[in-house]
């Protein structure tokens, strides 16, 4: 197990290879019974969704970008050009900006 200088930190080699090793076993949990092209959950089109949500929104390219962030982090859109937040649960709900205001459209 051999150490590298890295900057001014010291890199042990055996670190790296547990991470890798973690993040393989991570995979392979992931995959489930069926191999790698079973998902366990469906990925959204958010690109798709956030132009059709925001598409009459006063300020679109502000609220494709909040309504982007918020796709990826909950795999969900509400459903037609405003309101509807609840259908999304309460990731979409509950995500405020800095300034504590609702971030997702």
């Amino acid at each position: 197990m051999g150490r590298r200088q890295v900057g001014r930190k010291q890199v042990s080699s055996s670190s790296a290879s547990d991470s890798q090793a973690g993040i393989q076993a991570q995979a392979h949990h992931l995959q489930g019974s069926e191999g790698p092209s079973r998902r366990l959950l469906t990925l959204v089109d958010c690109r798709g969704l956030c132009a059709i949500r925001c598409g009459r929104h006063s300020r679109p390219n502000v609220c494709t970008r909040a309504c982007g962030t918020c796709c990826r982090r909950c795999n969900c859109v509400p459903p037609g050009t405003h309101g509807n937040r609840e259908r999304c649960g309460s990731c979409y709900t509950d995500m405020l900006t800095h300034g504590n205001k609702p971030k997702c459209p």
